[in-house]
């Protein structure tokens, strides 16, 4: 089922998901929804926030792109990706590596805006997957960037707090145009 996408204003995307301390049925069929709404949204990521329940437990599909390439490691072995996509990572927790990068980035949430985040190249990820299982991986290029924007959005953090203040600023009036839409 496709879900609706909560937009800027709205107060969820500003809370601290609690942790999942079960899988149910209820988070198994929320996260099929999370997929099918991210997909169908054209996104590489989505957190439970944004779709108004504030939990940690974020879907990502990260494709194997030639123009944003990314690995994923898996007990100090690279592992296809696509055999990984769609992740579900409940609960996920980010060690950031030392280089910083800048990358485009938008956010399902705020329509039309993109902007150039600095992150980290590279993280070490640890949570669980759907099936109860405990996963520990690295990640670089896009992968990387969609943990930390996803692991952001599950602890009420914005991809617009990492904006550089001009850009911010440069972006103000959308911005309020887009909270006043989206408060509930």
């Amino acid at each position: 089922m496709i879900l609706e996408i909560v937009k800027y204003g709205d107060s969820v995307l500003r809370q601290k998901g609690k942790p999942v301390a079960e899988i149910t049925d209820e988070i198994r069929e929320m996260a099929a929804d999370m997929i099918d709404t991210m997909r169908e949204a054209n996104g590489v990521g989505l957190a439970a926030q944004q779709v108004g329940v504030p939990m940690q437990l974020t879907v990502l599909e990260v494709g194997t792109t030639e123009e944003r390439p990314s690995t994923m490691t898996v007990d100090g072995k690279e592992v296809d990706l696509t055999e990984w996509m769609p992740m579900v990572l409940l609960n996920p927790v980010l060690e950031l590596g030392a280089e910083k990068i800048e990358g485009s980035e938008g956010c399902l949430s705020f329509p039309e805006i993109t902007a150039e985040i600095e992150r980290s190249s590279s993280v070490k990820a640890k949570g669980r997957l759907l099936d109860g299982r405990e996963i520990e991986f690295e990640a670089t290029g896009l992968l990387a960037r969609a943990l930390q924007h996803e692991t952001d959005h599950l602890n009420g953090i914005l991809f617009i707090d990492r904006m550089k203040s001009a850009t911010r600023t440069a972006l103000a009036g959308k911005l309020k145009r887009l909270q006043r839409e989206g408060k509930v």
